[in-house]
């Protein structure tokens, strides 16, 4: 096992030295077409979103500087901006695994992923965003992200969501990591509940204090998830569930934020119910070339189980994840440093690991991936070889 691991270890040294002897490359996917600009003006790398990324989606995906008549069809009617263009995209993710306790050691998981996307202008500070999963694991997800966005409601900061998003978006964006391995404090559910931070339906408001550099998000969703494309799974109970969070910027490098959520559910057979509480801290601390984020969460389900004689169960968890940009947002390679831990009093949902991974941009739009977890809580390994697309 020993050695396994550190030849995983020296190939990702090799693959970081291999990434200091190549030169700089530009490519056009996705919104860039409509505004002929490079994908790092939103992207560094893809698909991990820059501060003027979060602006341009935040403004209904509009650049309003550079709109102009001609890139909508209004057929002289006022009330109508249909754009000139369909704005669609794609991205392909193919992976290569190594997976010490995985039923098949070795996995061509190609592809990983296939998305069609799209995004743009619906109306005057309206904007749209889907996209639909053709592939996951082998298996059609249908749509995932789909929303309308309504920026500057009443020509003041306010923004409103209404379709599908994840909850977790506020904090760390989940579609927009870049690593395989996934944000587990986030998809977690204990017992036999279905409340997670993934996706859901609802709504979602924000509204930004410029004078304090303060934000403010609420959510109010269905609290059951989206569930798969051959199901049906719009609210199956009369309660919706809450979140908050706000976040405070300290100059131009550091933001501290708080969450909060409150939710219920209900078990069709017996009537009874689990009441499920989050409450945590984050932070992140952007340097430049160092970047670092960190989420801790405290979960209590009164009755995770839904059983008559109900009992608490009580979970915590931690992100900690640092991106190294040797260039800043104009690297060609991002190394990065993943911790996951949760524990909890339902031991079936404990879990820890360590992972180490470098990325490397083939293209602006095409980026290479070496990836290796530890999984700590069962003493196992995994490998991932690998790209991630967009085009």
């Amino acid at each position: 096992m020993f050695n396994k691991t550190l030849v995983l270890s020296l190939v990702l040294v090799a693959f970081t030295l291999m990434a200091l002897w190549t030169t700089t490359a530009d490519a056009i996917p996705a919104f860039a077409r409509k505004y002929k600009i490079s994908c790092t003006t939103c992207h560094a790398p893809i698909p991990k979103l820059k501060p003027y990324g979060l602006e341009f989606a935040g403004n209904g995906f509009v650049i309003p500087e550079d709109e102009s008549e001609r890139d909508y069809v209004s057929a002289g009617d006022p009330l109508l901006w249909l754009n000139r263009d369909f704005p669609i995209a794609a991205r392909f993710d193919a992976y290569g695994l190594y997976n010490s306790e995985g039923s098949v050691e070795k996995d061509f998981q190609v592809p990983w992923g296939v998305k069609l996307l799209s995004g743009g202008v619906l109306y005057k500070n309206i904007g749209y965003y889907f996209y639909f999963y053709l592939s996951e694991e082998g298996k059609v997800a249908g749509l995932e992200d789909a929303y309308l966005h309504f920026n500057n409601i009443f020509k003041t900061n306010l923004d409103l969501m209404v379709g599908q998003f994840q909850t977790s978006d506020p904090l760390m964006k989940r579609e927009l990591r870049l690593t395989f391995q996934d944000y587990i404090l986030y998809t977690r559910t204990i017992g036999d509940s279905r409340i997670d931070l993934t996706y859901d339906r609802g709504i979602m408001m924000t509204y930004g204090i410029e004078k304090t550099g303060t934000d403010l998000v609420g959510l109010v969703v269905n609290g059951n998830g989206i569930g798969a494309a051959d199901e049906e799974q719009f609210d199956d109970d009369n309660t919706k569930n809450f979140a908050a969070r706000v976040a405070q910027g300290i100059g131009d490098m550091i933001t501290v934020g708080g969450f909060y959520y409150w939710g219920k559910e209900k078990y069709e057979v017996n009537g009874s119910r689990n009441r499920v509480y989050y409450v945590g801290p984050d932070v992140n601390v952007n340097l430049g070339i160092l970047e670092f984020t960190g989420q801790y969460l405290w979960r209590e389900d009164s009755n995770p189980f839904f059983l008559i004689n109900a009992r608490k169960r009580k979970s915590n968890g931690l992100i900690g994840e640092l991106i190294y940009a040797p260039q800043r947002d104009r690297s060609r390679y991002y190394l990065i440093g993943l911790y996951n831990w949760f524990d909890s009093e339902v031991d079936s949902a404990d879990y820890e690991s360590i992972t180490l991974g470098g990325t490397y941009l083939l293209a602006r739009n095409l980026r290479l991936v070496l990836e290796y977890t530890r999984d700590i809580q069962y003493k196992a390994n995994r490998a991932v070889l690998g790209f991630v697309s967009a085009f």
